[in-house]
């Protein structure tokens, strides 16, 4: 089935060097792998304090025909970040990853495949075997213990929650915007929301990370300020 339009959503804060030209790169190739398919671009600034100048802004908009700008003061989280994209899209798919592109334009792709081919709703991208190679330890640590937690503690459809790249459909977009946390649990509350919904169909789709990549380590206080809000998920399951 032939895409005719995708809406690509992209949180940002602080970023690092060279992000601008990451997502124009990334928006390139991409396109070229789908030339029949019209890609729009909406860029979140979730409240950076630094990163982010009206140059790059300009830039964008310039090598980017279809980009959408969003930005605000205060810095919301992730969640909030993508809430505010994911409302603003028009098109029939939406996919949201990181700023940096860090997933392959094939592994898109994948998500993109499912999505038409399979008649599902949501397509969640998991792990694939080399992506803890990547990882920081403690990030590794969260990672596979909420991994397990999702598994055995709320049997979701996908164990695998914490993934930065999906896509989904109107349907799936719907359950996205009901989601009501603001940073690091907003995509495990997205998939418990959608497995509780037995009209939406969730599809596991295996990712890999573009070479070179590092995610930057995570702070332990996360476990503290996250943990009311996997309660909150768990007492929901019950």
């Amino acid at each position: 089935m032939k895409l005719a339009e995708l809406d690509i959503v992209l949180p940002c804060y602080n970023p690092g060097t060279d992000w601008a030209q990451h997502i124009i790169a990334a928006f390139h190739e991409l396109q070229n792998k789908l030339p029949e398919t019209k890609l729009n671009i909406t860029l979140v600034n979730d409240g950076s304090a630094k990163g982010i100048i009206p140059e790059d802004i300009l830039r964008l908009k310039n090598e980017i025909g279809n980009f959408n700008y969003i930005s605000y003061s205060e810095n919301r989280g992730k969640g909030f970040a993508l809430r505010k994209g994911i409302e603003n899209t028009t098109a029939d798919l939406c996919i949201y990853t990181d700023v940096d592109f860090p997933y392959t334009t094939e592994s898109i792709i994948k998500i993109l495949n499912e999505l038409t081919s399979s008649q599902c709703d949501i397509g969640a991208g998991v792990k694939d075997k080399n992506y803890y190679k990547h990882v920081p330890a403690f990030r590794r640590f969260i990672s596979r213990l909420l991994r397990s937690c999702t598994g055995f503690v709320l049997r979701l459809k996908v164990n695998d929650t914490q993934c930065g790249l999906k896509g989904f459909n109107k349907k799936g977009k719907t359950i996205f915007l009901s989601t009501t946390i603001d940073r690091y649990l907003f995509d495990l509350e997205f998939i418990f929301l959608a497995s509780r919904n037995n009209t939406i169909k969730i599809k596991p789709v295996e990712i890999e990370l573009k070479e070179n990549i590092q995610f930057s380590s995570m702070r332990a206080g996360i476990l503290f300020t996250e943990a009311g809000n996997f309660l909150k998920i768990f007492f929901k399951s019950l």
